[in-house]
């Protein structure tokens, strides 16, 4: 049995079609839990209780400042260990951005192959 088998992967994105897609895809070709939060609060909630092996983080949530989210989850001690991949569209390594590369741990840009999701998240892990 692989190491990446039984994994749980927290999405959070505010676009619901996206994240059926990739909860139905993980779900069948990975055989992982994967949960999703369409909002910050949300996703700060499931990541504190059911402690994700991953979270995959949209950095345009609705309504929510890009780095809040991720400084939430890097300053909680709850989830400060949890590895997060970016799942955007936006390239984090603009340095005008201001984001910390410790912080996370990859990045997944958007479009991206739904096929190819499990692997490229294996792959940013070292799974």
């Amino acid at each position: 049995m692989s190491s990446y088998t039984n994994r749980c992967i927290l999405v959070i994105d505010d676009e619901p079609d996206l994240c059926s897609i990739v909860k139905f895809t993980l779900e069948r070709l990975k055989s992982w839990k994967i949960l999703t939060a369409e909002s910050a609060q949300a996703g700060l909630m499931q990541a504190e209780t059911q402690q994700p092996d991953v979270i995959l983080l949209d950095l345009s949530l609705y309504g929510e400042d890009r780095l809040t989210m991720l400084q939430s989850l890097k300053t909680n001690p709850t989830t400060q260990s949890i590895p997060v991949i970016l799942f955007t569209a936006t390239d984090p390594s603009d340095d005008s951005l201001g984001f910390d590369p410790s912080e996370f741990v990859g990045v997944i840009l958007k479009p991206f192959n739904v096929l190819q999701l499990g692997e490229q998240i294996i792959e940013q892990l070292g799974w």
